[in-house]
């Protein structure tokens, strides 16, 4: 087989990576990290609260059970301090000096609830997390991060789809939007690191039944079929996994030449 035909593969190895909201295993987040470990990536796993600390430790436990180097790291992303705090954590115990890929997936929603009712509180919080926590992290990790280097940010359809019941999230998910581009202009041409949104559809996790308040995977189901119907090319709603290897993709040397994208992962249901 000649040189320049040899497979392709999307090798991680020698890369290091922050994997942000990463603690739940059957979340976006800890399939990312997933992803990217069986790839030859260390990743650190990230949990806000100490409620959610013994699953941020299964999710470890489980990528070094298959020979990947992981740890975890707590702190809240909203937070500056906690923020360096990550990334510093991640430096130390992954005795590493670099950090080539940052997964911004923290995100929060209040649920679903109409714009005249959205408190000021609330408000707040939808932007911080979805915002400003990416915007801290970025700030402390490009410092830290090499020549293409891959931040990705893990945005949703709501700020494509003005959705009624969604509206203050969607906007601040849209915020995150605008964020991505302006990052990749700013970081492109001087840093050599990319920006991209990967903006989720519906998908079943722990997080999505909470935010439509559904208690079973039927309940979950009902909710979203008027989504579902509106896709494109699947007919399901779906999964982490779908998820995780797209961000596998962008974070590997394959996507060199994709940057400052809103890149929709939802069966089609943008139409984007």
């Amino acid at each position: 087989m000649s040189a320049n035909f040899i497979p392709e593969n999307l090798s991680l190895v020698g890369k290091v990576a922050i994997v942000t909201g990463s603690a739940r295993e059957n979340g976006i987040g800890a399939a990312i990290a997933r992803a990217l470990a069986r790839n030859g990536a260390a990743v650190m796993i990230h949990y806000v609260s100490d409620s959610s600390k013994s699953r941020a430790e299964k999710v470890v436990a489980d990528l070094c059970a298959h020979g990947a180097k992981a740890d975890l790291v707590q702190g809240d992303v909203t937070v500056p301090h906690d923020a360096a705090k990550i990334v510093n954590e991640t430096l130390r115990l992954l005795n590493t000096n670099h950090i080539d890929i940052l997964v911004n997936n923290a995100g929060w929603s209040h649920g679903l609830y109409k714009s005249m009712d959205a408190t000021p509180e609330i408000v707040r919080r939808e932007f911080e997390i979805n915002v400003f926590g990416p915007l801290y992290l970025v700030q402390q990790a490009v410092p830290h991060m090499p020549q293409g280097g891959r931040i990705i940010n893990i945005g949703s359809v709501a700020s494509k789809l003005g959705m009624d019941m969604a509206g203050i999230y969607g906007a601040a998910k849209a915020a995150q939007d605008s964020l991505t581009y302006a990052l990749a202009m700013e970081f492109g041409k001087t840093h050599g690191i990319t920006v991209n949104t990967v903006a989720p559809g519906p998908v079943a996790t722990d997080s999505a039944y909470k935010i439509l308040g559904a208690t079973s995977r039927e309940q979950y189901d009902q909710f979203t079929g008027q989504w579902v119907a509106t896709t494109r090319a699947a007919a399901r709603v779906g999964t982490a996994e779908d998820i995780a290897d797209l961000v596998l993709l962008i974070a590997s040397e394959k996507a060199r030449w994709v940057t400052g994208q809103f890149i929709s992962a939802s069966g089609g249901m943008t139409g984007l």
